[in-house]
């Protein structure tokens, strides 16, 4: 099965109340231990990537990662996601290079230029058969390009979410409902909590149509605790609630982003396994437990959280 846009795996999401796990990839451990949790449980998956991962790993290496995953799986529906495209060239790069979705994230203007900037990304992308996110709202946190500080973040305006999307034409809106990009969500002691309000009146007025939360990675306590313990230095790293993930895919979100906790779980098997095996210095040696963490964090993820598991 070649890549898919998520058009028809947003429709199934949306109306069987769960949602599509869309997860970071930088290189080919984080791509097979994805991919492969995803065929076993049968669920759509969608591989995203930002400017610092193309940056990285280069778009022609990401490419080749894909297809090949693509040709291991069992023919799961995946699709391939710029994840926070700053501006009209990046994203028409990637679409010219293959991308089956884009986002553009305009967040940082004002509503008027976000309109324009995003209709201009809709424009070229549905010319050639690809989708769009847009992104209405200010997530606060630390995430590759995006550096947003707290005092800057804003919740979405509902009222502004019609217009947007008449306008613009987007397949997609992210919003800004009190997640954070990064590991450190939250303050020591500060309740984690999400303005679910927010997303039912964006739902009233957007009926059907898809939105997504960005910043929505966990921080499990018991791999930072790893991390911490085997040499790193992570302290107060909190994230969200995964009860509060699985009741925002019941309802509009047909879309959950997630970094933090792949790169949290990878890093504390690498950290375990150099801990407790000194001599070891052949990469495989420390990146098979790794991508073993991550496929073991997506299985959960789709399994407990998302509810995309056998969705395929």
């Amino acid at each position: 099965m070649p890549l898919v846009t998520t058009t028809e795996m947003f429709k199934k999401a949306y109306d069987g109340g769960y949602a599509i796990g869309a997860f970071n990839v930088n290189n080919m451990e984080i791509v097979q231990g994805i991919t492969e949790a995803a065929s076993e449980l049968n669920s759509p998956v969608i591989l995203q990537v930002s400017a610092g991962a193309r940056k990285y790993a280069k778009h022609v290496y990401l490419m080749k990662l894909v297809e090949a995953a693509i040709a291991d799986t069992a023919g799961i529906p995946i699709a391939l996601h710029l994840d926070h495209g700053g501006d009209f060239e990046i994203c028409k790069a990637c679409i010219d290079g293959g991308f089956s979705s884009v986002m553009i994230d305009g967040s940082s203007k004002s509503f008027e230029e976000n309109i324009a900037l995003t209709k201009q990304v809709v424009e070229y992308a549905h010319a050639h058969g690809v989708v769009v996110e847009g992104e209405l709202g200010k997530l606060a946190g630390i995430e590759d390009a995006v550096n947003v500080k707290a005092e800057d973040a804003s919740y979405t305006n509902p009222a502004e979410v019609e217009e947007f999307v008449t306008r613009t034409g987007v397949d997609s809106l992210a919003i800004a409902i009190g997640t954070s990009h990064g590991a450190y969500k939250f303050k020591p002691g500060q309740k984690p909590q999400l303005r679910f309000d927010i997303l039912e009146e964006v739902s009233r007025r957007l009926p059907g149509f898809p939105i997504v939360l960005h910043g929505a990675s966990s921080v499990p306590q018991d791999l930072v605790k790893v991390i911490n313990e085997c040499g790193g230095a992570m302290p107060n790293a909190i994230g969200i609630p995964e009860e509060m993930l699985r009741q925002a895919a019941g309802m509009a979100v047909c879309k959950i982003n997630i970094d933090s906790d792949i790169r949290v779980a990878m890093t504390a098997a690498i950290r375990k396994h150099m801990l407790e095996n000194p001599s070891h210095f052949d990469p495989r040696q420390y990146l098979t437990p790794a991508r073993a963490a991550v496929k073991s964090m997506v299985a959960h993820k789709i399994s407990d959280v998302l509810g995309s598991a056998g969705k395929a």
